[in-house]
């Protein structure tokens, strides 16, 4: 029986979540607080909420949780411009994270789109 486990977007993300904790343990410890924590709350809010729709058993709750799974995607790509913009990450890195979160936001909206009958 497949579950969301099986969906690569929740595997994807799940692989943006350790990014980002591996990346942000170089920022300034007086982010602790602020951008670290904001970013990597948002990151795991992402996979998280695929999850939770999924397990709701109703479609049109498991497409409000995955809009939300959206949201936080696009909140983490602020911060990691923000991140960016501070100099707290590098364009390489930018670069790296970014492209997974548009793979990642790419996946959602089909995703959605699927669901929604659109």
């Amino acid at each position: 029986m497949k579950t969301y486990r099986d969906l690569e977007v929740w595997q994807k993300s799940m692989n943006l979540v350790i990014e980002i904790y591996k990346i942000s343990k170089g920022f300034p410890k007086e982010e602790a607080y602020g951008l670290t924590s904001q970013m990597r709350r948002c990151a795991i809010s992402i996979p998280s909420n695929m999850a939770e729709g999924y397990g709701r058993n109703s479609t049109n709750e498991y497409l409000r949780f995955l809009r939300i799974a959206t949201g936080s995607l696009y909140e983490l790509q602020t911060q990691m411009e923000i991140s960016m913009n501070l100099y707290y990450l590098n364009r390489d890195e930018f670069d790296k994270l970014y492209e997974l979160s548009r793979e990642i936001e790419r996946m959602l909206s089909s995703l959605i789109r699927k669901l929604s009958g659109k």
